[in-house]
């Protein structure tokens, strides 16, 4: 299955340096590697308790032992996201904001039974991602798309719930939270999982800088994010710190083949509390 851009999309230069950069990293190891484990692609990072035997596995099968970990910790992630949801009935429409190839949308209609559109500015993401649809004979229920998540085009209050996982250090978040109002049902729900620089503590750190040097971004601070949701009728009604959840995950992956370089960088701004992954979720009033 192939997408194309709609015709009144016309992506800003920052947005098509992003698009490129996933195009040139179309066999990413972290993402290619895990997902081969049982078909699920991920884009996000893990959390939970890591079974650490697996260090100890003989060297031949070491390196796919921390890999299947890896994946189940991933996985893991995007189920306590899920979770976060609400009630859904399959009835409803959800939508994955930044969808990257797709893995939680596919789990979202496999839990609910129900509609969900995933989007994302990368083709390359877009056209793995309905292929897994495709593959799965669901794609007449998920959908994903090459659009701009801050002009989205769905309907006004069409959407039950939505999340962002470790998407929005891509936008501004004012933007963002603005479509988010208009597109969820009132009473709706938005659960988004990112990393955030502390700014209780000052600027970013050097660690931080480095993390959006390597992937592209602009990584907000935790203030930011309340401000933006507080500004867009959006309500917080659960914030859950997950950085002592998500080290163990890094501190396995720095041991693995799909080990990027970046890991230090995310490790030392985790302990030294500059940078943060949170849980918010929050409802449309």
């Amino acid at each position: 299955m192939t997408t194309t851009i709609q015709p009144e999309l016309a992506l800003s230069d920052y947005q098509k340096e992003v698009a490129a950069y996933w195009r040139v990293h179309t066999t990413d190891p972290v993402n290619e590697e895990l997902g081969k484990v049982d078909g699920l692609y991920h884009h996000h990072y893990g959390i939970g308790e890591p079974e650490r035997s697996v260090l100890k596995a003989p060297w031949a099968i070491r390196d796919q032992e921390i890999i299947k970990e890896l994946h189940r910790l991933e996985t893991a992630q995007a189920d306590f996201l899920l979770d976060q949801l609400g009630p859904v009935l399959p009835s409803d429409r959800l939508f994955d904001a930044g969808c990257g190839r797709g893995g939680t949308s596919i789990m979202a209609n496999a839990r609910f039974g129900c509609e969900v559109d995933g989007m994302t500015i990368s083709e390359v993401q877009a056209d793995f991602a309905n292929q897994q649809a495709s593959e799965r004979q669901i794609a007449g229920k998920v959908r994903f798309h090459l659009h701009d998540m801050l002009h989205t085009g769905l309907p006004d209050n069409s959407i039950r719930a939505l999340w962002t996982n470790e998407t929005t250090m891509y936008v501004d978040l004012q933007d963002l939270y603005r479509e988010f109002a208009r597109i969820l049902r009132p009473g709706g729900r938005y659960v988004n999982i990112t990393g955030c620089y502390n700014d209780v503590l000052g600027a970013k750190s050097a660690a931080v800088r480095q993390i959006d040097n390597h992937y592209i971004c602009n990584v907000h601070a935790r203030s930011t994010y309340f401000k933006a949701l507080a500004a867009n009728g959006l309500v917080p009604v659960k914030v859950v710190d997950l950085t002592p959840l998500t080290i163990p995950y890094w501190q396995m992956r720095e041991q693995s083949s799909v080990r990027s370089g970046i890991e230090q960088a995310f490790l030392s701004s985790y302990h030294d509390g500059s940078f943060q992954y949170l849980l918010i979720v929050a409802d449309r009033i």
